[in-house]
């Protein structure tokens, strides 16, 4: 007689939150051959009751409900939990929530607690709660994920390997914002469309080392570095002409129109892990600064040294929108992690941790 073969049950898995993320992260959790979607957490309660598959945009039902009632989601003890839910504006709840999952038992993935990205040197105000709940239940959080997470982790620590000298690595995210559909964060967050002596907050003195800086200390343990300090810089540009956006409207001549920032890891008295961002809402402001090769985004690697190593990356999804793509190569990076992270005991992990993960098992797969 032949040995019965052995089938390894399915992760339930549970997305938390349907916007930007949480649409890709239905997606990606429907694709990956380990992970079977569970449930569908929103907020809205027009959302209630719709299929996950049309709140994801597939041309498909996934046969699961979207629902509110976190309670009984949790109840279930999902094997993971997919947390989509924005973190920028309201951390203390997006981190009892992420708190709640992992007491619930389940590996957690999310982008939403920028501070844990780097859990080494996260403040002991969100480290402590997370390490509680590990302990109490038995789960794990895994964050990564803004612009793209990759982009400014693992992709720069591959390509430095390449060289044989390594002078400064600069990470750039270059965008037109205007094709970024979350029109509050543009406006009053980042001050898009603002006068020229408004303050945007995600600019304000330590606000981007808080989101950013995480990613620069991680890149600085990958290469064995000790780090001086972080330090931040800043550039805003008016337009010049009144420009009018297919999704957001009119911004007045006048205005700012392009944001250019840097956090800056010292190394020896000289930045040499460099994280860039050049955004803008409309590609005629500040023309002289980077720009993507062509549409409206890209992620670039740029390696001084020698040799020099300079890796554009455009992502497109969602009917070729490059916001829509870098949403959902981080997503993928964070789906793809979650069979690891069960495998694995449980624990507060980061980039540095979860290996390269190909794509076993989904090539050709629909």
């Amino acid at each position: 007689m032949f040995p019965l073969a052995t089938v390894e049950a399915m992760i339930s898995t549970v997305v938390w939150g349907t916007g930007n993320v949480g649409r890709a992260a239905i997606r990606a959790v429907d694709a990956h051959p380990e992970l079977e979607l569970a449930a569908v957490l929103v907020h809205n309660p027009d959302k209630v009751g719709r299929d996950a598959g049309a709140l994801a945009g597939l041309d498909r039902d996934l046969g699961v409900a979207a629902t509110d009632d976190i309670a009984v989601v949790l109840a279930a003890r999902p094997g993971a939990v997919v947390y989509a839910a924005s973190g920028d504006i309201r951390p203390d709840d997006a981190l009892a929530d992420v708190c709640a999952a992992i007491r619930a038992g389940a590996v957690v993935v999310s982008p939403a607690l920028f501070p844990l990205y780097d859990p080494v040197n996260a403040p002991a105000e969100l480290r402590e709660p997370v390490l509680a709940a590990i302990a109490a239940g038995g789960g794990s959080l895994f964050c990564s994920g803004v612009d793209p997470g990759w982009g400014n982790d693992v992709l720069p620590l591959l390509l430095s390997g390449l060289g044989s000298q390594v002078d400064v690595i600069r990470c750039q995210e270059i965008f037109d914002y205007s094709t970024y559909d979350q029109p509050d964060a543009v406006r009053y967050l980042v001050g898009m469309g603002q006068p020229m002596d408004y303050e945007p907050p995600m600019l304000a003195p330590t606000i981007p080392t808080m989101v950013w800086g995480g990613q620069v200390r991680l890149i600085a343990r990958g290469l064995g570095v000790e780090l001086d300090e972080i330090r931040e810089t800043s550039d805003r540009r008016a337009l010049e002409a009144t420009v009018g956006t297919a999704t957001m409207g009119v911004f007045e001549a006048g205005t700012q129109g392009a944001v250019r920032f840097e956090l800056q890891g010292i190394v020896g008295g000289e930045p040499r892990i460099v994280i860039e961002h050049v955004t803008r809402i409309h590609p005629s402001c500040a023309p002289d600064w980077p720009t993507p090769p062509d549409g409206d985004g890209a992620h670039r690697v740029i390696i001084e040294g020698r040799p020099r190593i300079e890796v554009t990356v455009e992502c497109s999804d969602e009917g070729g929108s490059r916001a829509a793509g870098g949403n959902a190569t981080a997503v993928g990076r964070l789906v793809g992690a979650i069979d690891w992270l069960v495998a694995a005991e449980s624990g507060l992990y980061d980039a540095l941790d979860i290996p390269l993960r190909p794509a076993v098992g989904k090539l050709g797969r629909m």
